[in-house]
């Protein structure tokens, strides 16, 4: 079963696919990490850079064991999570 989480951070589009045997992570399409095999947790990591082209730090961690949660983190704020979209 694949399950996507969306969201956007300063104009940029952040997804992150998870499914049985992986996850990945997109920043406007590009991929920037990916996990191959089974876990019950998942760290993800990329780059975005703002306007002013200064990099900044993506973090997503994954778990659970009914319920898939997904946490996102950039410079190491969390993006609330009503902010995050799912689809399944």
């Amino acid at each position: 079963m694949k399950k996507v989480f969306e969201t956007t951070y300063d104009g940029h589009h952040i997804q992150v696919e998870n499914k049985w045997l992986g996850e990945k992570l997109y920043v406007d399409g590009e991929l920037q990490d990916e996990n191959i095999g089974l876990a019950l947790r998942a760290t993800l990591t990329g780059k975005l850079n703002n306007d002013s082209h200064e990099p900044k730090n993506i973090k997503v961690a994954l778990g659970g064991f009914y319920k898939i949660r997904c946490k996102v983190f950039i410079d190491n704020v969390l993006i609330p999570s009503q902010h995050i979209r799912i689809r399944r």
